[in-house]
Formats: structure tokens, C-alpha cells, sequence
């Protein structure tokens, strides 16, 4: 595709990859996270957005050619901080075919994409062989509890991640620790076992739950009320470190 649909462009992001980066947040997700912060992201289209009693519409058409000049006007700064820009959303590989565009347009720049990793094998594919880095979300470990929360089961995801863990190509899997949902040692375990042995894998992330997760919903005219609790503080258990996995804690 010549063309794909965003939400946003956020400058001298450093927590989206190494260095100083710009992320770009691409519209559309098939998943249905029960704590997502970005709900604005779902929809593949643009939409009104409420804020401040002011209706704007969030998300644009953008060319691939357009959005990777935009991006590469800060490409000494990548090079200076051996930074880069990072693609994410919504799910960006549901917008794969701009996505593989803009990526070949960005050849020398370090690129990386923030994914579920819910897509084809073979689109999966064509994006991991475009990129440097794969951020990985790995949100639960056992399909029924994934296919509870998320609104898809993890078939794909896992094919996915095994696909990733053989391929040598650097990743870092982020985990959401939502409390009293996959914050058990259980899925810790089980997480930790499909990223043994993965050649690639520099590191784990786990990202504590924020309860700002629900401000945007009545933006976008959608209720929040997750199934739980989200005063509880999520618990954290690390079986990563005694299997040689480095762990970083946000």
C-alpha cells in the first residue's frame, strides 16, 4: 500500500527501542486488551475524539513516500544516539503492506516494530526481515485466559514468538503485569519457557499496570471497566534471571 492510516508521531521517544527515536502509532488492532491505553488506536479509520468538550478527528491518511521523509529529517540524530524510529499502535503489522513500505524507504536507519505479534506467519515475515528490533508483546501464556482478556486466542502469537526465538533477529518481550491477570508465577513460568533459548532475546520487560490506562475511553465514547482490580498492586515474580534471561522492571 502507497498510503496507511496513524495516529500519531511522537519525537524523541527513549523508551520505544535504544537511543532517541520517533515512534509512529498506526491505527487499527484486532486485539481487545482489557486494560489497553490506547483505545484511539483500535479502529483502522480515523474517528472523533473528545477532549475537552472539543470533537477532533484522531488518525489521518498519510503516503508511505510522505511519512518516510518526515522521518528521515532526523536521521542524524538517530545515527548520534544510535537511535531510530519504532512503529507501534494500535498493531501496526495490520497494516502490513504500508508498513513493509515505509520500512524499505527507512534502509539505513535502525528500525524497530512493537507488535502482538497476532498477524500471519507470513506477514510476520516480510516485517521481521525490514527491522533491527522486535518489541514483543507477550500479554498471557495460556490461550483461554489470552482469548478471556484480549478477545483473541494466542495460536498465532505463539507461532509467532517460536518463529522469532529461532530466527537470531534482536527482541525484547514486554510483558504488561496487569494485577490478578497474568501476574501469577504460573504465567511467568510459562512465559518463560517459550522465550528459553532465544539467540536474540536481549531482554524482559515487565511494564506495571497505570491506572491512567482508562482516561482516553469516554474520549473515543467507549466505557472502561476492566474485571480487575485496579487498586491492587500487581505482583512480581522473576523467573527469568535463574534462566539466564535479563530482566528489567518499568
Amino acid at each position: 500500500m502507497s498510503s496507511g492510516i496513524i495516529f500519531s508521531i511522537e519525537e524523541f521517544a527513549v523508551n520505544d527501542g535504544p537511543g532517541i527515536r520517533t515512534t509512529v502509532f498506526l491505527k487499527g488492532c484486532p486485539l481487545r486488551c482489557a486494560w489497553c491505553h490506547n483505545p484511539e488506536g483500535w479502529l483502522p479509520r480515523p474517528q472523533p475524539l473528545t477532549k475537552q468538550g472539543r470533537t477532533e478527528t484522531c488518525g489521518y491518511e498519510i503516503s508511505a513516500e510522505e511519512l518516510a521523509t518526515k522521518l528521515r529529517r532526523d536521521e542524524d540524530i538517530f545515527k548520534e544516539s544510535g537511535g531510530g524510529v519504532t512503529f507501534t499502535g494500535g498493531e501496526p503489522l495490520m497494516q502490513s503492506d504500508f508498513l513493509c513500505n515505509v520500512l524499505d524507504k527507512l534502509s539505513g536507519i535502525h528500525r524497530a516494530v512493537e507488535t502482538s505479534g497476532h498477524a500471519s506467519e507470513k506477514t510476520f515475515a516480510r516485517v521481521l526481515e525490514r527491522v533491527e528490533l522486535i518489541l514483543f508483546d507477550v500479554k498471557l501464556a495460556d490461550s483461554e485466559m489470552h482469548k478471556r482478556y484480549t478477545g483473541v486466542d494466542n495460536k498465532l502469537i505463539k507461532a509467532n514468538l517460536k518463529s522469532l526465538c529461532e530466527s537470531g533477529k534482536e527482541f525484547v518481550a514486554r510483558i504488561p503485569l496487569i494485577p490478578g491477570v497474568n501476574d501469577t508465577v504460573e504465567n511467568m513460568q510459562a512465559t518463560a519457557e517459550l522465550l528459553q533459548g532465544a539467540k536474540g532475546l536481549q531482554r524482559v520487560e515487565l511494564l506495571r499496570y497505570h491506572k491512567t490506562a482508562g482516561a482516553k475511553y469516554p474520549m473515543v465514547g467507549i466505557d472502561y471497566a476492566p474485571e480487575f482490580d485496579e487498586d491492587k498492586v500487581p505482583e512480581i515474580h522473576d523467573t527469568f534471571t535463574e534462566r539466564n534471561i535479563k530482566l528489567l522492571i518499568l
